[in-house]
């Protein structure tokens, strides 16, 4: 318990890098496509450029990783793109008419750029970010939030339901991976 005037604080939590990235290549992702995302560029994207065991294609355009990873799923090739959620807004008509119309496993993992630690998506006091959950859902993407270490244990599963099933899924990257 606090004394007077000490404030109470609770444990931060940690997000790392290196699990995400161990989660991605245990779901047989091997190929990882990416426009520069400022909210995972340091703890998931600069080391994913440097791994041996996965190919960093990096494109122009949000919407370009769409067509490039449907390419991929017809060569059997798991892929995972990596954008901010200013991209997903951006790239919604090519993962409408691609992704959800055509049925296809395509693997969104969204930076949610600035959100407020320990805030859920949907109360953020950002406009763009309240609105990507009510965006995927009337996609019919799933989605799941991965804020912590504890929560990266969802991305293999979510990765390999889409290609199960063949459908897309989005993982919402909430925490500052480090």
């Amino acid at each position: 318990m606090a004394t007077a005037g000490e404030a109470a604080t609770a444990p931060i939590q940690k997000l790392h890098g290196a699990k995400i990235i161990a989660a991605i290549k245990q779901a047989g992702v091997d190929h990882i496509l990416s426009v520069p995302d400022l909210h995972t560029s340091q703890g998931v994207l600069r080391p994913i450029s440097t791994d041996n065991q996965l190919k960093l294609i990096r494109v122009c355009k949000e919407d370009e990783c769409i067509g490039i990873a449907a390419g991929l799923t017809y060569g059997n090739i798991r892929s995972l793109i990596l954008i901010q959620y200013t991209g997903f807004l951006y790239a919604i008509n090519a993962i409408r008419g691609v992704a959800c119309e055509q049925n296809m496993p395509i693997c969104l993992m969204i930076g949610l750029l600035q959100k407020e630690p320990g805030v859920l998506p949907q109360n953020s006091k950002r406009f763009g970010l309240r609105i990507v959950e009510p965006m995927l859902d009337v996609l019919g993407i799933p989605h799941t939030l991965i804020e912590t270490d504890d929560d990266v244990e969802r991305i293999a599963p979510a990765i390999e339901h889409a290609y199960a099933h063949s459908h897309p899924t989005a993982i919402l990257i909430g925490g500052r991976a480090i």
